[in-house]
């Protein structure tokens, strides 16, 4: 219970004493990793007095064995990091929690049992989406096997499923929070529709069916003056919906292009979705357009090098990628021209992050590759930790952690 002190030079103390805390809160929320590719959806942090190199035996500051298999990427608020996991042999889906000082397993939570996982990519796992957090609930999501919202304690919130067929490949694209909204691509091989559940209840609020076929797309939230809008790529085209409606807002077609993975990314007045696999291109599109605007908004076009499962990265007036075999590219954002292309190694479907100044690739099979932004390359340092790690990196508390197929790791000093 609060104590309130006597109004002292007519100010509150106690109000004084919550603004403080409230403002040494807003600090803390700062180096929060909330969602797949961090606080922006655009792999960014402002951490700094981050590692540069690291290996098995140097600046890990802790390494937790998880349980089952998952692709998830960690999701990190304050001290709680939460992951997803598929164990049973993928019958059981779960909810794990770990303390972000000790590595200590807090919470390991039963979400949804199935009786059969269904199709997989060698890749990829029952456990690929990467929660959200919000405040005292985080959203976890398995694709069409099941949607579910705990609290931070672990208590269940609710769950529900959404019907369509998760396709060849399984699970892919992680939900991304609009106000009092959750909004999920379901991209399946026999429907496709965006759809964002009520947060609170997991109710439908809208859902907006799109011709198609499978994809596995993270959905990216772009504010403007103008208004906002949430960008869902998909096969054969990427749409832009009005985020509190579902009202399609503008499309961009792309031809052949499906099964897309990377999420887009927004600056300079401009998005940049890649097409996925058959026609791989990425598309530099103008948002302020309105209906069909394949042949009016988009700015610039390029086929080379581009990512099939890695996602993008903007740094500056720079825009970053990595190809799937290993080939990273640095283009002019704004007009698509070349700076350089170099052979990182390896093999990549983990996005590229910005942090302290650094830009940390990170390929399967547990090397990553440091270098420092620009329009000519340079390597600072690479690191090799004991793979496969296919998930992304996540940054928070001054460290950067990374999933492997059996760890998760807290990198840092």
């Amino acid at each position: 219970m609060p104590i309130w002190l006597p109004d002292l030079f007519g100010v509150n103390v106690n109000y004084r004493l919550m603004r403080t805390l409230l403002f040494a809160s807003l600090l803390i929320l700062v180096g929060d990793w909330p969602e797949f590719r961090g606080p922006t959806g655009q792999g960014h942090s402002d951490e700094r007095g981050l590692p540069l190199t690291w290996s098995e035996t140097e600046n890990v500051r802790w390494k937790v064995a998880i349980p089952g298999k998952g692709w998830s990427s960690p999701a990190i608020q304050g001290d709680r990091i939460w992951l997803t996991t598929a164990t049973e042999e993928g019958k059981s889906l779960r909810a794990i929690c770990i303390d972000a000082d000790s590595g200590v397993l807090l919470r390991n939570v039963e979400l949804f049992r199935l009786e059969s996982p269904g199709n997989l990519n060698s890749k990829n796992s029952l456990a690929s989406p990467t929660p959200v957090i919000d405040g005292d609930r985080v959203y976890l999501h398995f694709g069409a096997h099941g949607t579910a919202c705990l609290s931070q304690s672990g208590l269940m919130i609710w769950k529900t499923r959404l019907d369509y067929d998760n396709g060849q490949h399984g699970p892919g694209g992680s939900p991304v929070i609009y106000d009092n909204l959750l909004i999920v691509s379901c991209d399946g091989q026999d429907v496709q529709f965006v759809v964002a559940l009520d947060k609170l209840t997991g109710q439908v609020a809208w859902r907006r069916s799109r011709r198609g076929f499978q994809a596995y797309t993270t959905p990216l939230v772009v504010r403007l003056a103008e208004g906002d809008q949430v960008i869902s790529p998909g096969a054969l085209r990427a749409i832009a919906y009005e985020p509190r409606t579902g009202k399609e807002i503008w499309q961009v077609r792309y031809g052949d292009g499906f099964s897309n993975v990377p999420r887009p990314v927004y600056g300079n007045g401009l998005v940049y979705i890649c097409t996925g696999f058959q026609e791989a291109s990425l598309l530099a599109v103008r948002v302020d357009g309105r209906g069909d605007v394949t042949d009016s908004h988009v700015a610039w076009r390029l086929k080379r090098g581009v990512p099939l499962t890695s996602s993008p990265l903007i740094v500056g007036d720079e825009l970053y990628m990595v190809s799937d075999n290993g080939i990273a590219t640095c283009v002019d954002a704004k007009t698509g021209k070349e700076h350089w292309h170099a052979r990182l190694g390896g093999n990549h479907s983990a996005s590229p992050i910005h942090a302290d100044g650094r830009i940390y690739f990170l390929n399967e099979e547990g090397e990553s590759v440091v270098i420092a932004p620009g329009k000519a390359f340079k390597v600072l340092a690479t690191n090799q930790l004991d793979g496969p790690t296919l998930a992304s990196m996540a940054v928070s508390n001054g460290s950067i952690f990374v999933r492997s197929q059996t760890h998760l790791y807290r990198l840092g000093f």
